[in-house]
Parts: structure tokens; C-alpha cells; sequence
């Protein structure tokens, strides 16, 4: 399908974003590579859309080919003992996916339960929540590469992943065809990780529950912070977590103590999660909140979630501009408390931080 000016704003789950010059919908590998190669050889600037889940598209819209992927099947491919590799195209919807692999008895992507978005995503900004990132399933990914004007596969150390990061984001060289998981065959979830989701499950961590219990809870936890897509529910008109939780290295670390400190009190301490190197990640939520901007916090009509301090949301009425005001006001705010430069997560299209 193509069309001209098209409002991206019923294609994103923050409804934000003005019109595409050109907008086409691939339900095809075949028609996806093509649609890519045209726009490609023309010039035209191109922008690949999924869910638009974790994308902030200016008012302005995009001045070149908006494709959407709406590539469908999923197929097993493969394994070893109680391994299962799965590939799945590209434009399955990532919800469903975990739904199903859960009802068959699939163990790895559980606790990944209520995001939004599509298959193609996920290895993008390795997608994880609640102890779990793709990346420690992810086989391979096949991709048409538009620098060799080739289709190509990328196992996952080609992937380079990293926190909400891999080869792929911030880099628009490969288009994502399909991804090839590998799940185990079982009855019990991967060993609980998440403190919070344990502690819901009433698990210690490292235990085990079924399938069907993680899935539950991590779902519940998802609701009660506006993080499942509901129509009856304003909070969830967002991207998600707008900033990443910060990694800080040693300099860093003393630092926000000593702010903490002058802040909070001298017995104050900041959430700390052990990383490589002696870094710690600590949680952006916490400064945000600590520097003062509650749940609710509105500045016109964008505001923070009420029921999450990390996710910025468009309750109705606003426009790309209003949410980039309050994200520049939070951002400055923890900056000025606590010397953190928060980094966004959703994928800024036609406008910066």
C-alpha cells in the first residue's frame, strides 16, 4: 500500500507526530527490501516503523518514505536438547509472541510480558524489563544490510549488545527481517532475577515459578505503572521509560553520594545495581522523583505518568513540542540535583533533546 501525507500520529502509542511525505505498508520481506531499495536509490530519506512504541516524531512529520513493517509467521527452526530456536518475522507483534511462547511451554522471554511493539524491535535497544533482556536469547538476526545492498545475518556477538543498545540503534544501515530466539521447553520460568517481581511472586530470587505465574505478575506490575497499552487508561499513551537508567563509574558514583548527601541527608542512599568494571546502574526514576518532579507532574498538556515517574506521557491534547518541554524540564531538574545527564530511550525522529 502506498500513500501521501499520512498523520503519524495514529501510528505511535504516544499519538504524537505530523504526516509522512510518503508512506508505505510492506506485509512482505519481498515488498519490505524493495520498498527500502527504491527509496534508497531516489535519495529519499527513509524511516522504518513498527509499533511506534519507542518513537518521538516531531510535529513536523518526516520529509521522506515512512515504511511499515506488517510482515507476519513465526516457525521453529531448529534446537538441541530442550532448546527451541524460534525465528519470528519481523512484523509479528511482541506481546502476542511472548503469549504464545508461554502457552507452549517456552521458557526465556517471560518476564518480557506486556510490551508494546514488534518483533523487529526488540534487538534494536535490547529490549529487557524484570531481570530479562533479549539479548540472552537471541540467535541470529537476519537483516537486509542497505550500505552492500544485501540481505545478511548477524549472529549475536555481531549484534554488540549492550544496555538498550546494540549494532543496530543510532545506526539506520540494517533493516531488521526477522529474529531467531532460542527457548528452553519447560513448565518453570527462567530463575527469578527481579527483586520486585520476587518479591510479588513471593519467590525468593533465583527461584522458579510457571510460566504462566511470571507472566501474570509481570503484566500486573506493567498495569499498575500505566505500562500496558489500554485505551480506558491516559498513562499509557507514552513510550514507555523515556530515560535510561544511568551507568556511573567510579568518579561518577562519589559524586552523586556527595549530592545525595547535601540533598537528601547524610544517611540518604541511591539505588545501586552492580555492572562490569566496578560501575553501578542506578535508577532514573528515583532522581527524577528526588529532584522533585512527583507523578503527575505536568508542564501544559504533557505530564509525567501517575502512575510512574519514568514514563512522560500525552494524556490528550499535546503536541511533540509540549512532551519535549517536559522532558528538557526533568532532565534539567536532575542535572541540577544531582550532576546526571539523563539520556533518552524512545527514538527522536525529525527532533533533538
Amino acid at each position: 500500500m502506498f500513500a501521501e501525507e499520512v498523520n503519524l500520529a495514529g501510528y505511535t502509542t504516544l499519538r504524537l507526530g505530523g504526516p509522512a511525505r510518503r508512506f508505505v505498508e510492506a506485509t512482505t520481506e519481498a515488498e519490505l527490501v524493495a520498498a527500502v531499495r527504491a527509496a534508497d536509490g531516489e535519495g529519499e530519506p527513509v524511516l522504518v516503523l513498527g509499533g511506534g512504541s519507542n518513537l518521538v516524531v516531531s510535529d513536523d512529520g518526516f520529509p521522506g518514505t515512512v515504511i511499515h513493517i506488517g510482515t507476519r509467521g513465526t516457525e521453529r527452526v531448529g534446537g538441541e536438547g530442550d532448546t527451541v530456536h524460534v525465528r519470528v518475522q519481523a512484523g509479528e507483534d511482541w506481546d502476542p509472541f511472548v503469549a504464545r511462547c508461554v502457552s507452549d511451554g517456552l521458557a526465556g522471554i517471560e518476564c518480557l510480558s506486556g510490551i508494546p511493539g514488534r518483533v523487529g524491535a526488540t534487538p534494536i535497544q535490547n529490549v529487557g524489563a524484570y531481570g530479562q533482556d533479549v539479548s540472552e536469547t537471541i540467535v541470529e538476526v537476519r537483516a537486509y544490510d542497505r550500505e552492500a545492498r544485501a540481505l545478511v545475518t548477524l549472529d549475536r556477538d555481531a549484534c554488540r549488545f549492550t544496555y538498550r543498545h546494540s549494532v543496530f540503534k543510532g545506526n539506520d544501515r540494517y533493516l531488521v527481517l526477522d529474529v531467531t530466539y532460542a527457548l528452553r521447553e519447560a513448565e518453570e520460568s527462567q530463575p527469578v532475577a527481579y527483586a520486585e517481581l520476587a518479591k510479588r511472586l513471593g519467590v525468593g530470587v533465583g527461584e522458579r515459578v510457571t510460566l504462566k505465574e511470571a507472566r501474570d505478575a509481570v503484566l500486573e506490575l506493567r498495569r499498575g505503572k500505566g505500562m500496558v497499552l489500554d485505551a480506558a487508561d491516559p498513562d499509557s499513551r507514552s513510550a514507555g521509560s523515556f530515560f535510561t537508567n544511568p551507568i556511573l563509574d567510579g568518579g561518577q558514583i562519589a559524586e552523586l553520594e556527595r549530592r545525595v548527601a547535601e540533598r537528601l541527608g547524610p544517611d540518604a542512599r541511591f539505588p545501586r545495581y552492580p555492572e562490569s568494571g566496578g560501575r553501578v546502574k542506578t535508577s532514573a526514576a528515583w532522581l527524577i522523583d528526588r529532584a522533585g518532579f512527583a507523578k503527575g507532574h505536568a508542564l501544559g498538556p504533557a505530564r509525567i505518568s501517575t502512575k510512574h515517574t519514568l514514563a512522560l506521557t500525552n494524556p490528550g491534547g499535546a503536541r511533540t513540542a509540549d512532551l519535549l518541554a517536559l522532558a528538557r524540564e526533568v532532565r534539567g531538574g536532575v542535572r541540577a540535583a544531582f550532576g546526571i545527564e539523563l539520556v533518552n530511550e524512545p527514538v527522536l525522529v525529525g527532533i533533538t533533546l
